[in-house]
């Protein structure tokens, strides 16, 4: 019985999630640095809220 393994390129597989974190990470810091303070307070204050967490 013979068995062949595929061995993927370990440049190859690092790559894409790699780049995916760093364009996320853009879009957070863009999206943020943009919005208005209280608007991002208020979506912050609405989540805590959402998943559970007292926040006052």
């Amino acid at each position: 019985m013979t068995t062949k393994t595929l061995n993927a390129s370990a440049a190859g597989t690092s790559v894409i999630p790699a780049l995916f974190a760093v364009v996320l990470g853009l879009g957070i810091l863009t999206l943020t640095g943009h919005v208005q303070a209280s608007a991002l307070h208020d979506a912050a204050h609405d989540v805590r809220h959402a998943t559970g967490f007292p926040c006052h």
